[in-house]
């Protein structure tokens, strides 16, 4: 993989989007179905400050008028008329495989909807060795560093074996952001393994001890850790936590769903922290917001599904 530049804010994360040129023009983003308001002004602020272009794929007639009633300008983009889910989702995966777009991101459709067509292995842009998982990029509230997380959305309880999987992708997203010998905290409940009954720590004991021997590259990986000494300094000194990961994570990886989705939320809404999120380990990076996602954390999460495809190819 190519050593790429550093991106340590979200500041600099649009300044590496903006860079981006596709041909002399900007990405295009292939938006599925696009009748949707929040994501309509997602994709306007995107063209505005020259991120990306949305192809626009959906009932475009409805699409219009939710555009007037919200005053946004669609006339730039161009439309293709398609009121199913299934075809509009596999025509955003159609431009993609053409080169017409470079980016794809979630509308009115159910998600499931969308990464089925992502997946397809006739019609769709599998990876042939990646699974696909939900990756976050976000500031630190403590010290204001670029942290990831995942995985708040895609995998419900991960196995092991699931869990390299998504833990792999994530330090494919560090490695693209410029991160050097990624920091990967797997979390738990506490750092003593008690298993059976908090299988989650166990995970991040062998977790680590894969890593140890060379699984996860130049990546530093303890586990299992809190979330006080995965973050804070503070909270590891006190504690007489001694270990480059503590109080130094790059890399959240979540126990499973419910815990990864409630510290998502916990982040944007007690914390406000706008996310960067996108769906990876297919062949384009997928944005899937959701509606309680800010404007900022959409527009963002749009710059960094720009980066990871332009530097994937780089």
């Amino acid at each position: 993989m190519a050593d790429h530049a550093p991106i340590t804010s979200l500041k600099g994360l649009v300044r590496a989007a903006l860079e981006i040129n596709v041909g002399g023009s900007m990405p295009k983003v292939a938006i599925a179905r696009s009748a949707e308001g929040f994501v309509l002004r997602a994709g306007v602020e995107a063209f505005e400050r020259g991120v990306a272009e949305p192809i626009l794929i959906g009932d475009i007639e409805e699409t219009r008028r939710i555009a007037e009633a919200r005053g946004l300008d669609i006339s730039p983009f161009r439309t293709i008329h398609i009121a199913e889910d299934e075809q509009a989702v596999y025509e955003a995966v159609r431009l993609f495989r053409e080169g017409e777009a470079q980016l794809i991101m979630k509308g009115l459709v159910p998600t499931v909807t969308l990464l089925k067509a992502v997946l397809n292995k006739e019609t769709g842009v599998p990876h042939p060795s990646r699974i696909l998982s939900h990756v976050s990029a976000f500031e630190s509230p403590l010290d204001g560093r670029l942290m990831l997380m995942t995985d708040p959305g895609v995998n419900i309880n991960p196995s092991l074996q699931r869990k390299v999987d998504i833990l792999k992708n994530a330090l494919i997203v560090a490695r693209m952001l410029g991160m050097r010998a990624p920091r990967a905290a797997v979390l738990a409940a506490t750092e003593k393994i008690n298993y059976p009954a908090m299988p989650a720590t166990l995970d991040g004991d062998i977790l680590t001890k894969m890593a140890r021997q060379g699984e996860f590259g130049d990546a530093l990986v303890l586990g299992p850790l809190s979330l006080d000494l995965a973050v804070s300094r503070e909270a590891a000194a006190t504690k007489h936590f001694d270990h480059p990961v503590a109080g130094n994570a790059d890399i959240l990886l979540t126990p499973n769903i419910e815990a990864g989705n409630i510290l998502y939320k916990s982040l944007t809404t007690l914390s406000r922290c706008t996310m960067a999120a996108v769906v990876v380990g297919s062949r384009v990076p997928v944005v899937v917001p959701s509606r309680g996602d800010s404007d900022a954390s959409k527009f963002h999460s749009i710059a960094l599904a720009s980066v990871l495809a332009h530097r994937s190819d780089s």
